[in-house]
């Protein structure tokens, strides 16, 4: 469609203020977007609709129209709604690259421009769901009264009799039907999830089809609204951040018409994970405040008086000052060249959802900022009482990952890791830089560690664990056979089962007793045992050198 032919709807309330002369520009697509720079999300050809959050002096407005133009967009249109009349200075920079620039009448939603310009792009829509988008315009509107995707949800439910959800690429459900039955199992959101991210890591087009308890599903990638597959440089930028939708029918069944129209519809869906990641730039501003104020080194009151602007924005009506955790997340890929910051910044989002919340909003209290390669949360707790200790509250390291592990391990596939670390909870400012060291050298150990996804917590800071990560491979290599060689040698060739003894052993702190009724055996057997063991160790394990020895050489094995 050309720009002109959205000039001549009046009821899109699009006003030009500049690029008469470029009217007849093809549009391929739509975004929204506040961010100062959207060029990787842009693949040429959009209409960028913006709300002006992004500038904050005459001179942003230059930098991000010189973007916009570089990326190679069709036009700019600006909202009205928040900050009323167009500036001026927008006005020229547009005029001197020569972008198209509308204004947006406060009365008029980004998500009904969008939906024009989805369907006029689309092409003419054919069959039943077309008759259902255009009878529910208001479905996708930017208030509350629109109801976001569960609305679009119902309609292909009650309309179409097809059941549908909208996941999270961990596998949470943000949106279902109220009229296509029962919820769907977190276990079956998460194997979908699984097996879309697989499938995507795999490079298989989508709508991709999976059996799972019996059913069949197709899975539809959910992608910013505007931004075409082909707009990142790497799948692996967005494959752990886009929303999916699954369909409980065989997409291979269907003819090319209604496949193009359930593409529409997720464009629709679309807009509002727009919304929702729009509404995330406070507290990702908060967040990364704060950690500037952080890592600076700035006065401890100066902090203080960061986060008493924090805490009514992500604990509404607590009352008091809450207590504070730090996570730190780190996404990496093998030969990836871009920063793993944004992706990282992303999935710990999604991850410090509660598993068990619905919706696209249980994150609006988390604030997470990002810097280079690790993305860094700073979440908010409630006050713990006088009764308890602080450090038995809060967030989890294992817990996290818990539910979300199976499907980002088919997103990560073999080539990527997700490592975790999580602080104790801290009372104030003072302890916050603490904190911050404290999550990142956790997440140093969990990094240690084998497997695609891996967390450690405060807790395992001050044990043995803490170190024993960091021995060099060919240490713990020679150090664990010069112990255990033997013993599992012995095992192999004569079933004695000396290394479980020598785990029951020392997890009975030597007792004889205690050890033998655990492994249900006679005292005289146990000694005999473990009497085997000294003998090919050449160790006592009477003495407390030797037992260390052996249990260091246990947990490195």
């Amino acid at each position: 469609m050309r720009l002109r032919a959205l000039l001549d709807t009046d009821a899109l309330g699009l006003r030009l203020l500049g690029g008469e002369d470029e009217l007849d520009r093809s549009v391929r697509g739509v975004m929204t977007t506040d961010l100062r720079d959207p060029s990787r999300y842009l693949s040429g050809g959009e209409l960028v609709l913006t709300g002006l959050a992004w500038r904050r002096d005459a001179d942003d407005s230059e930098a991000f129209v010189r973007l916009l133009v570089q990326a190679g967009v069709a036009a700019l249109a600006a909202g009205e709604a928040e900050l009323g009349d167009v500036p001026e200075d927008l006005v020229l920079a547009c005029a001197r690259h020569r972008l198209p620039l509308f204004a947006v009448h406060e009365s008029v939603a980004f998500a009904a421009i969008t939906e024009h310009v989805v369907r006029q792009v689309s092409g003419e829509r054919a069959g039943d769901l077309a008759a259902v988008v255009d009878r529910h315009r208001r479905m996708m509107t930017a208030g509350p009264a629109g109801g976001g995707p569960d609305v679009v949800l119902d309609l292909l439910g009650s309309d179409l009799d097809l059941r549908a959800w909208v996941l999270s690429p961990t596998g949470r459900l943000i949106a279902g039907s109220k009229v296509a039955g029962p919820a769907l199992p977190p276990d079956s959101c998460a194997k979908l999830a699984a097996e879309h991210l697989s499938a995507t890591r795999a490079g298989r087009r989508g709508p991709h089809r999976v059996l799972l308890d019996g059913s069949t599903y197709s899975l539809f990638p959910i992608r910013s609204s505007g931004r075409s597959p082909q707009a990142a440089r790497d799948v692996r930028e967005t494959v752990l951040s886009d929303w999916l939708l699954a369909v409980e029918a065989d997409a291979g069944d269907w003819p090319a018409e209604r496949l193009d129209l359930l593409q529409g519809v997720t464009q629709l869906i679309a807009v509002e994970r727009d919304r929702r990641d729009a509404a995330r730039t406070v507290r990702r501003r908060l967040a990364q405040e704060v950690l500037e104020l952080v890592q600076t080194g700035a006065a401890p009151a100066e902090i203080a008086a960061r986060l008493r602007v924090a805490a009514p924005v992500l604990l509404p009506g607590l009352g008091a000052a809450p207590h504070w955790q730090v996570v730190v997340a780190r996404v990496e890929w093998e030969g990836a060249e871009s920063e793993g910051g944004p992706v990282a910044q992303s999935l710990l989002e999604e991850i410090l959802v509660d598993p068990l919340a619905t919706g696209p909003e249980p994150s609006d209290r988390i604030a997470v900022a990002h810097t280079g390669d690790e993305a860094i949360a700073l979440v908010p707790l409630p006050a713990v009482s006088s009764e308890h200790d602080g450090s038995e509250t809060g967030l989890l390291a294992d817990a996290l990952l818990q539910a979300v592990r199976e499907p980002l391990s088919g997103g990560l596939d073999d080539d990527g890791r997700l490592t975790l670390g999580v602080s104790a909870a801290v009372h104030s400012a003072e302890g916050l830089r603490g904190a911050l060291e404290e999550a990142r050298h956790a997440r140093r150990v969990a990094a240690a560690r084998p497997g695609r996804v891996c967390a450690a917590g405060h807790q395992e800071l001050a044990s043995h664990v803490l170190l024993l990560p960091f021995v060099p491979d060919d240490v713990r290599r020679a150090f664990t056979a010069r112990l255990l060689d033997p013993l599992k040698d012995y095992d192999r060739r004569h079933r004695a089962e000396l290394i479980p003894t020598l785990e029951a052993f020392l997890d009975c702190d030597g007792s004889w007793t205690r050890c033998a009724t655990r492994l249900h055996l006679h005292v005289n057997t146990l000694r005999y045992r473990v009497g085997r063991i000294e003998q090919l160790t050449g160790r006592d394990l009477s003495r407390l050198e030797d037992k260390l020895d052996f249990f260091l050489a246990l947990r490195m094995s």
